[in-house]
C-alpha cells in the first residue's frame, strides 16, 4: 500500500465534544420554571397563612423534594439519562437515609432501655 491509498481509509474524525446531545425545547424549560414558582410561592404561603406543627414541616418538605426533583431531572438532565445511571445517583443517598432511620430507632430503644432498667442512670 502506498501512502495515498492509505489516506483513503482513514477513519472519520471524532464529533466535537460540546456537539454531544440533543436540544431540548425552550418551553420545556419555562413550564419547569413557572412550576418551581409555583411550588415556592406555595412554600412561602405556607409561612406567610403561619400554618404550624407537623403539617407546616410535611408541606415545606413536599414542596422541597418537588422542587429538587425538578431541578435535578430537568436542569441536571437527570430524565434522560440511562437508568443505571439514574440508579447510581440515587440509591446511595436512599440507602443512607434508611440507615439514620434505623440508628435513630435503635437510639430511642437505648434510651428507653436505660429509662426503664437503670432509673435514668446514664
Amino acid at each position: 500500500m502506498t501512502h495515498d491509498t492509505m489516506s483513503d481509509h482513514a477513519l472519520p474524525e471524532p464529533a466535537p465534544a460540546h456537539d454531544s446531545g440533543r436540544q431540548h425545547p425552550i418551553g420545556l424549560y419555562l413550564k419547569v420554571w413557572a412550576y418551581l414558582f409555583v411550588l415556592s410561592t406555595l412554600s412561602y404561603l405556607v409561612d406567610y397563612f403561619q400554618v404550624h406543627g407537623v403539617t407546616r414541616w410535611t408541606l415545606i418538605i413536599v414542596f422541597m423534594l418537588l422542587k429538587a426533583g425538578l431541578i435535578v431531572s430537568i436542569f441536571m438532565h437527570m430524565a434522560w439519562e440511562r437508568l443505571s445511571l439514574v440508579y447510581a445517583i440515587l440509591v446511595p443517598p436512599l440507602v443512607l437515609l434508611v440507615l439514620v432511620r434505623i440508628m435513630i430507632v435503635e437510639s430511642d430503644y437505648t434510651f428507653w432501655t436505660r429509662i426503664i432498667f437503670l432509673g435514668g442512670g446514664g
